[in-house]
């Protein structure tokens, strides 16, 4: 982690300005930044570029390249509140997770990048947020385990990363899923066909 910046103040022209319309084009282009090149290839300037501000309201706003990256992380976390209902069925969930690879497919690929460019807790700034929000399905599956939905050999946090990087592979293993599908891995349909399978899949398993 590194120390916080003091915040420059805008200038008066910049003030002006829509704060929440600012603050969203520089997490849109954040995102998209994020998700093309990681964390740390990343660049403020090109971000400020993508979303046409000047540089330095990025760390007026959110205080640099990691506070920018935390906020991602918030949105993210806000958006899975969206997605998951507490009551939904583990096969819905699933089913929905895949099904943001027609529309999330930035944040997937934030979250591939992050495991590529991942040396440890201390130099990832999204740990422990990730973590907190994962916990709940850890807690879900361990909860089904117990009352006999799942079978007795079911470790439940294993079968959290590999239901997640499931729910993953069309994005982040575009080449793979093409080549053996014969099928454009962001296309709808396919998205679509491949969600239902998944959440199939873990139908037959809760049997």
């Amino acid at each position: 982690m590194t120390a916080s910046k003091p915040r420059r103040s805008p200038k008066p022209q910049e003030r002006q300005r829509d704060p929440e319309r600012t603050r969203r084009l520089i997490l849109e282009a954040a995102g998209a930044e994020f998700a093309a090149k990681g964390y740390a290839g990343a660049r403020i300037a090109s971000i400020a570029g993508r979303a046409g501000v000047n540089q330095q309201l990025i760390s007026y706003y959110f205080d640099g390249k990691e506070g920018l990256y935390r906020a991602l992380s918030e949105q993210w976390t806000e958006r899975q509140r969206e997605l998951v209902a507490p009551d939904m069925p583990l096969s819905e969930q699933v089913r929905q997770h895949a099904l943001e690879g027609l529309s999330g497919r930035d944040g997937m690929r934030l979250v591939a990048w992050s495991g590529l460019e991942y040396e440890g807790a201390e130099t990832d700034p999204d740990n422990e947020p990730r973590t907190r929000r994962l916990a709940g399905t850890v807690e879900q599956i361990a909860a089904m385990k117990a009352d006999g939905k799942l079978p007795e050999w079911v470790d439940p946090a294993c079968l959290t990363v590999l239901l997640m990087a499931a729910a993953m592979a069309p994005v982040t293993l575009p080449h793979i899923t093409e080549g053996l599908t014969r099928t454009a891995a962001d296309s709808p349909e396919f998205v679509r066909r491949y969600a239902d399978q998944l959440a199939r899949l873990v139908e037959h398993l809760g049997r």
